[in-house]
């Protein structure tokens, strides 16, 4: 069985440039992640790198298939120079490898929570993962294996986070777009949901 990650990460190059910085995260029992750097102007890209090496299995299978599943990579996009957004790479790299060490299968529409800010300061403990094909295309594999999602992050503050477990995450996206939320403002405030 080849190995996917050359092949996403020469999809990350082509889709969003060379990366100018990288670093490795390794947390006990999984496999190494790593999380990449992208600068276009304004706007910083983190990748992570690895989680899609395994698919995503369904945390109430018997026995996980080593071939089948979902696979999947997550990127993080905000302004640079407003925050220390690089802080992020171990919170990126804990959700990235989620898949591993809780077994949960990450998808569009699913929330993610890291129990601390995101980087100092953050108002975003929490992230909205949205629907993939828009910034990096889908990458194919070779049958059966399932082709590589890159799962855009939306950061959420607690309150929104809140909000969406109610209403659900399309309500909150238009939410966003009806207020003209700049979702990359490493530093915005909570979108009024009264």
């Amino acid at each position: 069985m080849a190995d996917v990650l050359p092949l996403v990460e020469s999809r990350l190059r082509s889709a969003l440039g060379e990366p100018d910085a990288r670093a490795a995260v390794t947390f006990l029992g999984t496999d190494r992640i790593e999380v990449l750097r992208f600068q276009e102007g304004d706007i910083v890209r983190y990748a992570s790198l690895g989680m899609s090496a395994q698919p995503m299995t369904d945390p109430t299978a018997v026995v996980a298939d080593p071939v089948k599943g979902p696979r999947a990579e997550l990127v993080l996009s905000v302004r640079s120079g407003r925050a220390d957004t690089d802080k992020v790479l171990r919170p990126l790299a804990a959700l990235a490898a989620s898949p591993q060490v809780e077994g949960v299968v990450v998808a569009p529409g699913a929330s993610l929570d890291v129990g601390e800010p995101l980087w100092p300061g953050a108002p975003f403990t929490s992230v909205l993962v949205a629907e993939p094909g828009g910034l990096v295309e889908d990458l194919e594999l070779d049958a059966p294996l399932d082709p590589v999602r890159f799962l855009p992050l939306l950061p959420m503050t607690p309150n929104e986070a809140a909000w969406k477990r109610v209403h659900g995450a399309q309500a909150l996206q238009e939410r966003w777009l009806t207020n003209g939320t700049d979702l990359r403002d490493p530093s915005r405030p909570s979108v009024p949901l009264d």
